[in-house]
């Protein structure tokens, strides 16, 4: 027995995820903002801090983006083995951000890469960029990942030496860009695979609130011991959450992506069922 996904449960749910992305922040991502602030001893990073509450406070009482960037749309679809999907799913997510983009209002981000025209409603080839998963059940978990361009110009992969320390890389690359990407950041990071799955593997370690475990704790630390903190500007909260995610890689390759994300950390998700769906 397979479940009928509807087309128009699809858009609005994708629509009203983008919309929520945009004005309010998961609530672990605020509660580790806010314990930032009270442990921080740098009295520039502390105000710093301070405004992004204020920021994330405002945004919600008049609900409005939290960020003049609100980014190119990313989706991550958890698809159900028992669904059915008689549509194209590329055609509703450009029609649920079409629909996004005039209701939050979003500012048309999309253009062509070479002749950089704006396409004037956030979609065009290539966007908005769908990831998708097959999983177990019968339901789809959409989830909307606005991604500004601060923190993705930062971001970088880098094909190294099978002997190189992996870690070491991307305190380095850190220490270059942080302070251009809007910190305090999350790191998604990407090890192993392939080229394009290092960077695929980085980008989904974002979707999630890190579990740090000992080698991102130890990480995290190296990292927040660099001093740059909060919009650059000194402190010791450069980095509030990491996330790890590996792969296996050839035996003379070891890609390593680390995709950079602002402290703005935004993403909401919702549930479509065959009756209809829910926020989630």
């Amino acid at each position: 027995m397979y479940a009928n996904i509807n087309r128009q449960d699809l858009v609005e749910a994708a629509a009203d995820c983008l919309g929520r992305a945009q004005i309010a922040l998961p609530p672990w991502v605020e509660e580790r903002i806010s314990k930032a602030s009270l442990e921080e001893k740098n009295p520039v990073a502390r105000s710093n801090l301070q405004a992004m509450l204020d920021n994330l406070r405002i945004a919600r009482e008049q609900e409005v983006p939290i960020c003049q960037d609100t980014g190119l749309a990313v989706f991550h679809l958890e698809i159900g083995q028992q669904c059915s999907i008689k549509f194209d799913v590329n055609s509703a997510l450009a029609e649920a951000v079409r629909l996004a983009t005039r209701k939050v209002p979003l500012r048309p981000n999309a253009v062509d890469p070479i002749s950089r025209k704006n396409t004037g409603d956030n979609t065009g080839p290539g966007v908005p960029w769908i990831m998708t998963e097959v999983i177990e059940g019968e339901t789809v978990r959409i989830t909307a990942f606005p991604k500004g361009a601060g923190s993705e110009n930062m971001s970088v992969v880098g094909m190294l030496n099978p002997a190189d320390d992996p870690l070491d890389f991307v305190v380095r690359e850190v220490a270059k860009r942080a302070a251009n990407a809007c910190p305090p950041l999350f790191l998604g990071i990407g090890i192993g695979g392939t080229f394009d799955e290092a960077a695929a593997l980085a980008k989904r370690a974002l979707l999630r609130e890190p579990k740090e475990g000992p080698l991102e704790m130890g990480l995290l630390s190296r990292i927040n011991a660099l001093g740059i903190g909060p919009m650059g500007l000194g402190g010791s909260n450069t980095a509030l959450g990491i996330r790890i995610e590996t792969a296996c890689c050839h035996t003379a390759s070891l890609p390593v992506a680390v995709n950079f994300q602002c402290w703005a950390n935004r993403s909401a998700s919702a549930l479509v069922r065959e009756d209809g769906w829910i926020v989630s």
